[in-house]
């Protein structure tokens, strides 16, 4: 019996060693080969549905998605596989089936990462984010404009800030054409404030404002309102912030709300009832939780859930879809769907047997569907990242199948160890 069981053994090692790796582990730009985990009956998924990746060797990531006007997908992030050397901004437009029809790089020898991408009224693209920064410093780097054509290419750039670090978390056109864009400072601030920049339609200056005091203040998420001002959710001191501003960027009112003892909102979106959603993050010492928060429009709080994650946004039936990572080892995407007072409808992870993945937006498609971004290891070997795209159906649920063409892949995808023990032996 024991010859029988190394046999065995020895034949499945000869062959993993026979068989190379063309799986979703290094192919560029293919379908995810394992099973996503959904923690609900599998159902067959209604309509177009798909988990794809893309990158190369090192890290690239998904910050931001949005379903363009003939039904395809833009995505921004940044890459280390490609481009001109550290970080570059990655724009990937996609068909309506996640299949790739061009990417863009934009960066020099420093780290540039695009943070948000939005198409403009003349079916271009506009993407901010950091210019030449140290990833891990707050020393160095502006705010990065760029407006593309519709197949991705530069039309102009411009750079906002001075000789300390500035970022761009948030752009959006405006309804004049311009673009207002959500950021920080830290070399026009006591230490670092909120940054609402407005620009023309060729991304000229036209004002700025900054928000904030001698504390650490943050805007990460923010638009423009109905009434014509604009909306930023960040957090001023440890408090979660709410700030709303006329259509100068002058302040009209601003709230926080304290949780526990570290608080920040991550995204804000109007509602149809005139008031505001804001999700985001929460912790006192060990203990953490994310956040739901509703507001009437004068920043009164409605209700407040402990749920919640990176991105919120109102859904046509007027509840809300929030994404986020589980967190923790092998962590999945997480995709949360609540009612119009915040209680929780399903929920749905996805992801791989052991590698983590995580999501930082969803928007909701023209069928009903979701559409989100974000990482997912390439390997547990090396722990470098891949950009993450998942459409799901109305229910949350994407392709429930593998794909993988290889039967010994598929067999992978089952059994953990012996995947680790794969791609170890294939990488040697």
């Amino acid at each position: 019996m024991m010859n029988k069981k190394i046999l065995v053994a020895g034949l499945l090692v000869s062959v993993m060693l026979l068989v190379p790796i063309n799986s979703a582990y290094s192919n560029i730009d293919i379908q995810i080969d394992y099973k996503p985990i959904i923690k609900t009956d599998p159902v067959n998924p209604s309509g177009v549905t798909f988990m794809k990746k893309f990158g190369g060797n090192y890290t690239d990531s998904g910050r931001f998605v949005q379903q363009t006007n003939e039904g395809g997908y833009i995505i921004v992030g940044y890459t280390d596989s490609f481009g001109a050397g550290g970080s570059d901004v990655y724009l990937i437009k996609t068909d309506s089936n996640g299949i790739r029809k061009w990417y863009r790089t934009f960066g020099e020898n420093n780290d540039d990462i695009g943070y948000c991408v939005q198409q403009t009224t003349d079916g271009g693209y506009i993407i901010t984010g950091e210019k030449d920064t140290l990833y891990s410093s707050d020393e160095i780097g502006d705010v990065w404009l760029i407006k593309t054509d519709s197949t991705g290419k530069m039309v102009w750039e411009k750079t906002f800030g001075g000789k300390y670090g500035d970022v761009g978390y948030c752009v959006q056109q405006t309804t004049d054409g311009g673009y207002i864009i959500i950021g920080v400072t830290y070399s026009y601030a006591n230490y670092n404030d909120a940054w609402l920049i407005k620009t023309d339609s060729n991304g000229n200056m036209e004002w700025n404002r900054t928000f904030g005091g001698g504390f650490n203040d943050m805007a990460y998420c923010g638009q423009q309102t109905s009434d014509g001002g604009y909306i930023i959710t960040g957090k001023t001191a440890s408090d979660v912030w709410l700030l709303k501003t006329d259509s100068a960027g002058n302040k009209t009112w601003d709230v926080t709300t304290g949780l526990l003892e570290f608080d920040e909102g991550r995204c804000v979106q109007q509602t149809t009832d005139g008031g505001y959603i804001i999700t985001g993050y929460t912790q006192k010492f060990s203990y953490a939780y994310y956040f739901l928060i509703k507001k009437n429009s004068n920043g009164n709080t409605e209700w407040n859930r402990r749920i919640g994650g990176d991105y919120v946004k109102q859904t046509t039936d007027g509840g809300y879809i929030i994404t986020r990572g589980t967190g923790g080892f092998g962590g999945d995407v997480l995709l949360m769907k609540t009612d119009n007072n915040g209680k929780k409808e399903w929920d749905r992870t996805f992801g791989g047997i052991i590698v983590d993945s995580v999501g930082y937006c969803v928007q909701q498609t023209t069928d009903g569907g979701y559409i989100i971004t974000g990482d997912i290891e390439n390997s547990i070997v090396n722990f470098y990242n891949d950009v993450l795209l998942i459409k799901t159906d109305k229910d949350g649920r994407p392709r429930d199948k593998s794909i993988s063409s290889s039967p010994l892949l598929r067999f992978l995808e089952r059994y953990p160890l012996l995947n680790i023990l794969f791609q170890r032996l294939t990488s040697l």
